[in-house]
This record gives structure tokens, sequence and C-alpha cells, in this order.
């Protein structure tokens, strides 16, 4: 093994191990310190609660590190296929332990936290980065997946929002909403036009053709399926989000309706009592 497949296992493995020590050590120190309602959930709530923290944490590291090889990274850009892939391949080994280590607490806390869509999409993604880092092709197509990331934090906020007894009306709740919905656009669906547009720009080409079956299976086959269930994802999100604005939206008419009826009822009732001291 070269040295630098030996340093991308480590960060893999220290990975993994980081993960661990977030959710079992870091996540229940801090959630108490930050939310006082995370003592008052169940023992089921607590292990997602931890596990979404993490999911957070991972999101945001990821999708940073993403931006900067997609903005900076030239050989990666000049050559989406064989480019120089050695910042792909560190960020891959962190998502990658992140995996790993989320595959063992679902299969561990299966009752808490189990669900076969996230064990497959796992397993899938996990196939997927072996062409990475074993063979280092396809580094901007990888990278360009983990944008959808940072739709992540948004969508682990609202359960938070959720558990913690916040109603889908509260500024917070609708805010993260919001704010979930646009970023999911996005980093998901605006960004399909430009991701099949490089896939396009090399199909067929040398550097496609030296990209084994299996690797062709594994990007082209999972792209196509992961950007149908964005598409359907981001269809339920947008119907929520409006449905929730446009509650919102009649509560605060029915409000102002309320208050004006009150305000006119005040005025009747102190007009007749200048009529009466008058008439008195």
């Amino acid at each position: 093994m070269d040295p630098f497949s030996q340093l991308i296992l480590t960060i893999s493995v220290t990975s993994f191990f980081t993960f661990q020590w977030l959710f079992h050590k870091v996540s229940p120190w801090m959630s108490m310190r930050i939310s006082p309602g995370f003592v008052n959930l169940s023992d089921k709530q607590k292990v997602e609660w931890n596990s979404r923290t993490v999911s957070t944490f991972h999101a945001l590291l990821v999708g940073l590190f993403c931006l900067y090889i997609l903005f900076f990274d030239d050989a990666v850009n000049e050559d989406p296929v064989w480019g120089d892939p050695t910042l792909v391949k560190t960020n891959v080994a962190i998502t990658t332990g992140y995996l790993i280590s989320d595959l063992l607490l679902i299969f561990y806390y299966w009752k808490a936290i189990g669900d076969n869509f996230f064990v497959i999409h796992h397993l899938a993604a996990l196939y997927a980065y072996y062409y990475v880092l074993g063979q280092g092709m396809l580094p901007y197509f990888a990278n360009f997946r983990l944008l959808a990331e940072f739709s992540t934090p948004c969508v682990n906020q609202r359960w938070f929002f959720e558990v913690l007894g916040y109603p889908k009306s509260s500024p917070p709740n609708m805010a993260n909403g919001v704010a979930m919905a646009v970023v999911f656009f996005m980093v998901r669906i605006a960004v399909i036009p430009v991701y099949y547009g490089r896939m396009y720009a090399v199909y067929g080409t040398e550097a496609f053709y030296l990209v084994p079956w299996g690797g062709r299976v594994a990007w082209i086959g999972s792209s196509i399926c992961l950007d149908i269930m964005n598409v359907m994802w981001m269809h339920k999100i947008a119907r929520g989000c409006y449905k929730v604005l446009r509650s919102a939206q009649k509560n605060k008419i029915k409000a102002l309706q309320e208050n004006g009826n009150r305000t006119k009822i005040y005025c009747s009732n102190e007009g007749n009592n200048i009529q009466n001291v008058k008439g008195g």
C-alpha cells in the first residue's frame, strides 16, 4: 500500500472514531447545556437527537470542504474524470468514516433510528466511494454530489423544533422551513443542469471509456436515482412550506380581523358611555 493510500485509510478510521466520540460524548454534553429540553426527551429521542447532531456537524464540515474544492481545485475542475483526486479523496474519506459510523449506530439502535432507506443509501454511497478512494476516478462528480449535504442541517433542525414542541407556525420553525426549501432547491435541484452538463461533456471521450463498467453504473445509475428522489422530496418540501406559510398568513389575517372587531366594540361602548354621561 502506497503512503497516500495509507493516509486515506488513516483519515477514514480517524473519522469513524471521531464521529463515534461526537455521538456518545460530545453531543449529550453539549445538548444539555444548549437546550434544556434535551433532558426531558425519551431515550429513543435522545439517540436520534445525538445522531442528527453528528449528522449536522458532518454536513457542514464536508460541505465547506466541498465548496473549497469546487472553487479552487483546478486539477479536478479541468479533468472531472481523472483529475488529481487528492483533496476529493480526503473529503470522501471523512464521509466514508461517517457513513460506516452511522451504519453501526443504525444497526445498534435499530428501534430508535433504524431505517431501511438509510441503510440502502449508505451502502450505495460506500459502493460509489470505493471507485473514488480505490481508483481515483470521477473526483469532480463525487465532490459535486457532496454539495447536497448543505440541506442536512435545516432538515435536522426541523426535527429538533418538532421534538421540542415548537408549533409549525412559530417564527423559528417557519424561518427554518423556508431556509430548508431554498437550500434544498439550490444544492439538489438547481445544480442538476450543471451536473449533467459536465457528464454529457465527457460522455464518449477517451477518459469516459477508461472508467470500468462498475464505475459507470455507480456514477450514472446512482445519479439518476438520487435526482429522481430529490425532485420528489423537493415537491413535498415545497408543498409543506406553502401550506405552513398559507396557514400563518390566514392566522395573521384572522388575528387582525379579531383585533379590528374588538376595537370597534370598544369604541362603540365608549361612545355609549359618553352619551350616557351627557344625558345624565
